[in-house]
């Protein structure tokens, strides 16, 4: 069976998505260019989000200390490793909020990345990993990670202007869509200013995606589902869903040793079904990126399952959406197909 997204996969893919795009294979590079938080640095809050450790998802290469060129060339030859049929790639600036800075600041951030690719230092890059010379790698674009509450008309007509040579998007930490849960995890800003941040995105032609998290205090299992039919209204090109990962070292960790039972952690089995369920209800027009997160184990102190690779945990989402003959917006709009 073909789905509307146009292959036979159950649900609409990141891969497909770039194929379509560029014809193949496309890999983020993540970037940390020693970006801060309004959250952290006092100006909204000096806690953070309670659930926030962003050591648990920076690769070995992604160090602010090291210029974003040897960045690139770094994250490329670690990608070429894993990944070897890639050779387009978007530099992908993660850690923290990267529209955290004056507008010249970013003009400065942004345009290194873009920088055309010296294949020599690549191919040096790649052979000192023990990788064999491949096609000359292209940065084809940059994925900016950060906080709805921070961005404006100047930074979006900018981001526009690069769009006219390079692929763009903007990636917005939304976590939640309930005012509630996010005054709880002490995220700073409310729903309203998520949903105003995508659509203004989205007006300047931007591709925009966002990350929501499975598990939070004080949702339940229907409020989470409900939010299908919310996310499901948003111009969101993208999405990332993480079940809720427990890092050492953060406000929520201590907050979950003092009092477990204030916490639903999914279990595996539990979780499958759930992020299936809340996929049938997903509009079919939206990618999905990511059903599950990944860290290291030794930033973990949530529950064990969690602890397996992305590919264990997708593998099993679509073998139990074969089994249960169902697919990626098949009761969207309570509309059953």
């Amino acid at each position: 069976m073909t789905y509307p997204w146009g292959d036979n996969r159950r649900f609409n893919s990141y891969s497909n998505y770039f194929t379509k795009q560029f014809g193949g294979r496309v890999q983020k590079i993540s970037i940390d260019a020693g970006f801060s938080c309004p959250n952290r640095d006092g100006k909204i809050s000096t806690g953070g989000c309670t659930f926030c450790s962003n050591e648990a998802f920076n690769p070995s290469y992604c160090r602010p200390e090291k210029s974003i060129k040897q960045q690139i060339e770094e994250g490329i030859a670690f990608h070429q490793r894993r990944y070897r049929r890639a050779n387009k790639y978007l530099a992908y600036f993660q850690p923290f909020s990267n529209t955290y800075k004056p507008l010249e600041e970013l003009k400065r951030i942004y345009s290194q990345a873009l920088q055309p690719i010296d294949s020599k230092r690549t191919s040096s890059a790649r052979n000192d990993m023990g990788c064999e010379p491949l096609v000359t790698p292209q940065i084809i674009g940059i994925v900016i990670g950060t906080r709805p509450d921070l961005v404006d008309e100047s930074i979006l007509k900018y981001l526009s202007e690069i769009q006219q040579t390079h692929y763009v998007m903007l990636e917005y930490g939304v976590e939640s869509v309930y005012d509630k849960t996010l005054k709880c995890v002490n995220r700073g800003h409310d729903f309203a200013t998520a949903e105003k941040a995508i659509r203004m995105t989205t007006d300047y032609g931007i591709p925009c995606g966002a990350h929501f998290i499975f598990g939070l205090p004080g949702e339940t299992k229907n409020m989470m589902l409900d939010a299908a039919d919310i996310i499901s209204q948003l111009p969101l090109t993208t999405v990332k869903f993480h079940q809720l990962q427990i890092f050492k070292g953060t406000t929520m960790a201590t907050e979950y040793l003092e009092h477990p039972e204030h916490f639903h952690l999914f279990d595996l089995e539990e979780y499958i079904d759930f992020v299936i369920d809340f996929a049938e209800r997903l509009s079919p027009d939206i990618v999905i990126e990511r059903f599950a997160g990944e860290v290291p184990p030794r930033y973990l102190v949530s529950e064990p399952w969690m602890k397996l690779r992305y590919d264990e945990v997708l593998a099993k989402i679509e073998k139990r959406m074969e089994e249960r003959q169902t697919w990626q917006g098949r009761c969207y709009h309570g509309i059953i197909l």
